[in-house]
């Protein structure tokens, strides 16, 4: 589709080039490419990089990016001559451990559609015959993995792009983003200005300086990289990979050795050699200076000095792995530089601040054209097909956006790239940069933490371990296998049991809040959500944000507190960024219809008091009335406890009666004993987050970007009752809605396993009919049901009743497709109207007590 807008990519790297040519097969012309270095090799990442494209990756997201590279990779040839070298790539374990790692990749590979296969030794010596065969123990096999030549992919999309009208200003830095009322408007070089309604910052690792242009934090470290050439193998004469791609001038699948940190490659006779091993090497981009006019595979700012003491174990191991190494040394040695981030992730999306810039920087080759892919959807159609919520910039905190938080992390993700990581392992450093009010007294309960978003998270206390002594038997935790124990305590069980049976509150502080508030809030809310919103103060509603293609962009609780104040429950800080965008652009259309957005997370804190006996608990505190009358399923309202003002929100994550009781953090800690004290007369206790993720999977309540994404429809992910059918006003997505197939492809499906005590942890195949049909989303074991839950994908026509299968670390664990939920369908514990105990049947419990 054509459009008249002007756009700017900073950046002719295999990134930029590749969003230049996804935008003119869109129908896109008016198109510049600003790179500072010289067109022919602009001496960025690109230029050095090394060119393994392994796909398969625990991320959904990132899997499919690389299978588009890929395939974009495969369709870009001149003379006969091709990018892209599909010879394959073998990942070999050398420890017990690495091999049962390999069989959790297969699974990811099964689950995201990518042909793999786990291999024995014999067979691993086949496909690399280079290979010690006492030291390797087994491999995975992916046939479609292999060798992308970056550099000439970058030159033929130049030549193919500048055909199609693209302008290429090669050795023209940008030096300043121009502006106004908002919105971008151009970039100045030395040349002059280049005007622009869109710019997309492809810089790479210069991306930190092109965001601080704009005064936006780009949380990306660029680390220098081990990467040498050897000698020519004996026998490996005359080979030369670069000038033969498609030839038979290289046989070996791309290799890597992760219990040593090492990947290998070949370069016609000679070898490749990558270390992730060595200490980090965090560098300044702009201490290097602008690219100089000359730039060759030899001299480029992306290439510094090798430093051959960070490379003597890697050569040591190497030689063990590969004995036919023995017989050469290093031709050619250098530390290339790469961009890391936190948590690993490339940085892409729209600036939270600005109207018309966007980055998409600390790209890797292994997933450039999928990236490139992403970012040309969103500009022409408004949405990626790809879910791209792992990737977006708005995923961090601001906390995480420090430099020292982002350089530590950053380096921390250096030295475990190639490390087994359990999927709730926590950061070891920084901690504690977030904690609720409550924190204090969760250390003396004995909490054990996990962190995410920079929050500890109180998961269990050993406080309550006592309890699994008067567990009934239908309530015993199962055994479980050393995988899936990790980072879980059978106390959860007992937390969940008293949760069920008694009363316990549960720190909601980390969930994200935030307040928006105008004249134009209720009409910001009503076009952006699925429910109609135009109720009275005092309400709450479950409701759903689409996209223009009714894929779900979030699930949200809207509660109305006064008429133009609301407050927003969420997940994520990309939900906050996306409302705070909107009502930046009502602003400006309708200055009238002003709207404030404020999270306000930080500032307060909650406290969820569920169980049978939470209104016994809270009658003892508040004088207010908290019945079903007083304070309906559903309904929000301004309360005293114990003096405290406090918000009560009448709704529950763990399917019981109860509230999340919200207050200002300076009074946090007083709510909090207050509770706990009175609570004592009824059972109460602290839970974590492992019984609430168990109780919130029996009654079948969805996690968005974990059960649900872009990707999906609400129909699919069987939340189409957050969906109004008869609301009036228009909203993003309604149109699309009404177009969806009442029988979709895919359904979100709720999975008993069949043994009662297999254990998965999510992201694992689920094969059906004996083929991989989907995938598990996000499991945990039903403590009130006794048995392993799953959510998982899968096909429409599998039916209620059917058993299928899912792959944990190579084996298959049979399940059943059961209905949901499983526990209370009929919310009866939720609309609970029994007034609380009287005082002398409360004072007959404490004597027993």
């Amino acid at each position: 589709m054509a459009t008249s807008q002007r756009v700017v990519i900073i950046g002719a790297g295999i990134v930029g080039v590749n969003l230049a040519d996804e935008l003119v097969s869109r129908g896109w012309k008016d198109i510049t490419v600003v790179e500072q270095g010289p067109l022919n090799m602009p001496g960025g990442s690109t230029s050095h990089a090394p060119g393994l494209v392994f796909q398969t990756n625990p991320s959904k997201t990132m899997t499919k990016l690389a299978k588009y590279t890929v395939e974009k990779l495969l369709s870009i040839k001149k003379d006969g001559e091709g990018c892209f070298n599909q010879l394959g790539g073998l990942e070999v374990a050398t420890t017990p451990e690495r091999l049962e790692e390999l069989k959790r990749r297969h699974g990811y590979a099964s689950s995201w559609g990518i042909d793999a296969r786990l291999i024995s030794t014999e067979e691993c010596l086949q496909l690399y015959p280079l290979l010690n065969k006492d030291a390797v123990l087994g491999g995975l096999h992916i046939p479609t993995d292999g060798l992308a030549l970056a550099a000439r992919a970058t030159q033929l999309l130049i030549e193919r792009t500048r055909g199609a009208g693209v302008r290429y200003l090669g050795s023209t830095p940008v030096t300043e983003i121009e502006r106004s009322n908002g919105h971008v408007t151009g970039v100045t070089t030395p040349n002059g200005s280049v005007p622009a309604d869109i710019i997309v910052s492809c810089a790479g690792f210069w991306g930190v300086e092109i965001g601080a242009m704009v005064g936006l934090q780009v949380p990306l470290l660029p680390l220098a990289h081990q990467y040498a050439k050897t000698t020519a193998l004996p026998g490996f004469k005359n080979r030369d990979v670069n000038t033969k791609i498609n030839g038979m001038n290289a046989t070996l699948p791309i290799l890597r050795h992760q219990d040593q940190d090492l990947y290998y490659r070949e370069h016609g006779d000679q070898f490749g050699i990558g270390y992730y091993g060595h200490r980090p090497m965090p560098v300044v981009a702009a201490s290097l200076g602008l690219t100089p006019q000359h730039v060759d595979d030899k001299n480029m700012p992306s290439r510094l000095d090798f430093t051959p003491r960070d490379f003597e174990t890697a050569w040591k191991e190497s030689q063990k792995l590969l004995p036919a190494l023995q017989e050469t040394h290093f031709a050619d040695s250098f530390n290339g530089i790469f961009s890391f981030t936190p948590d690993g992730g490339p940085i892409v999306g729209r600036a939270p601040h600005l109207e018309g810039f966007y980055v998409a920087e600390a790209v890797w080759v292994t997933h450039s054209a999928g990236v490139a892919q992403a970012v040309a959807q969103m500009l022409t159609t408004g949405r990626s097909e790809i879910d791209m919520g792992e990737c977006d910039i708005s995923r961090f905190e601001e906390i995480q956006l420090s430099r020292d938080y982002v350089s530590e992390t950053s380096q921390q993700n250096f030295v475990e790239i190639y490390d087994i990581i359990h999927p709730l392992a926590p950061k070891i450093s920084p901690r504690n940069l977030r904690i609720s009010p409550f924190n204090s007294r969760q250390r003396e309960l004995g909490a054990y933490f996990l962190e995410a978003s920079g929050w500890e998270r109180p998961f269990w206390y050993e406080a309550n371990a006592e309890l699994l002594r008067y567990l009934p038997a239908k309530w015993q935790p199962v055994e479980r296998d050393a995988w899936s124990a990790q980072h879980y305590s059978p106390i959860a069980a007992a937390e969940a049991w008293k949760t069920r049976n008694a009363v316990a509150m549960y720190d909601m502080t980390a969930f994200h809040r935030f307040e928006i508030s105008g004249p134009g809030a209720l009409a910001l809310l009503q076009r952006l959500t699925t429910s109609d919103l135009d109720k009275e103060p005092g309400s709450i509603t479950y409701t759903l944000m689409l996209d223009n293609a009714a894929g779900i962009r979030g699930d949200i609780f809207v509660s109305r507190i006064e008429d133009e104040i609301f407050q927003i429950g969420a997940n994520s800080a990309i939900e906050f960024h996306y409302l705070t965008h909107e009502a930046r652009f009502q602003r400006q259309q309708s200055p009238t219809q002003w709207v404030q957005v404020h999270e306000i997370t930080g500032s307060t804190c909650s406290i969820g008091l569920w169980g049978p006996r939470a209104r016994d608990v809270i009658a003892g505190v508040s004088t207010d009335d908290f019945s079903n009358k007083g304070l309906a399923y559903f309904g929000v309202k301004k309360v005293h406890v114990a003096g405290i003002p406090v918000l009560a929100f009448r709704k529950s994550y763990v399917g019981e009666l109860g509230w999340e009781l919200q207050t200002s953090a300076e009074v946090g800690l007083r709510l909090w004993d207050t509770i706990f004290q009175a609570g004592k007369l009824h059972g109460i206790i602290a839970a974590g987050r492992a019984a609430l993720n168990a109780l919130r999977l029996e009654k079948g309540y969805r996690t968005y970007g974990a059960d649900m994404s872009t990707e999906h429809n609400p129909l699919e992910a069987g939340v189409v009752s957050a969906v109004q059918a008869d609301k009036k006003a228009d909203f993003v997505g309604k149109a699309a809605l009404s177009r969806l197939s009442k029988t979709p492809g895919l359904r979100l499906r709720c999975l008993a396993v069949n043994d009662g005590r297999s254990m998965v942890l999510g992201k694992e195949p689920v094969f059906y009919e004996n083929k991989a049909a989907g995938y598990v989303t996000t499991a945990a074991f039903g403590f009130t049901v006794g048995t392993p839950i799953a959510y998982a994908w899968l096909p429409s026509d599998v039916n209620m009743g059917e058993t299928v299968e899912i792959e944990y670390f190579g084996r298959r664990v049979a399940a059943t497709v059961v209905r949901e939920p499983l526990y209370d369908p009929q919310n009866s514990r939720l609309l609970d109207d029994r007034p609380p105990l009287e005082v002398d049947t409360q004072l007959r419990l404490r004597s027993r007590l």
